[in-house]
């Protein structure tokens, strides 16, 4: 147990990071550059982070289950419910941020369409959203985790 939680915490951690640093400083630098710089940038991102951010999400949503497989009680439920935000980041991604990717891919190469603003401030929300649910599962984790140091401290104390 005290594996899946670490790597819970480890996994969880860096996929809220990553979110978040890209909700906090990326999206709003996005906004500062032409169309043209931000497609050819989110594009070159959007192939590194493909592989590094599934793995991240499948790892996430690996450990946080395996916390809820082998506790009991509240730790199961919590555990449960970090899986569920996690695996939703990843529908998120999947089935919101993905496909609006690959019209941004075109539009780099491509006349983007006249609605691309609206497109992109959907990518946004998606973003955003995806952020949220993978912070939240990370906070349960971590709110785990300390209960049960707390526990632990209490009973040897």
């Amino acid at each position: 147990m005290r594996w899946a939680r670490a790597g819970a915490l480890l996994f969880g951690g860096l996929l809220a990071g990553a979110f978040g640093y890209g909700a906090v400083n990326v999206v709003y630098a996005f906004r500062k550059v032409t169309p043209e710089t931000r497609f050819t940038f989110h594009t070159a991102l959007m192939s590194v982070n493909g592989v590094v951010m599934q793995a991240l999400m499948g790892l996430t949503i690996a450990s946080c289950l395996a916390v809820a497989v082998l506790g009991s009680g509240r730790t199961r439920w919590i555990g449960g419910a970090a899986t569920t935000l996690a695996v939703a980041s990843f529908l998120i991604t999947r089935f919101g941020n993905v496909p609006i990717n690959q019209h941004i891919k075109q539009w780099a190469v491509g006349i983007p369409p006249s609605d691309y603003p609206e497109i992109l401030a959907r990518w946004e929300a998606f973003h955003f959203a995806r952020t949220g649910c993978a912070l939240v599962a990370f906070l349960l984790i971590v709110g785990l985790t300390l209960r049960e140091k707390v526990a632990r401290d209490t009973i040897t104390a």
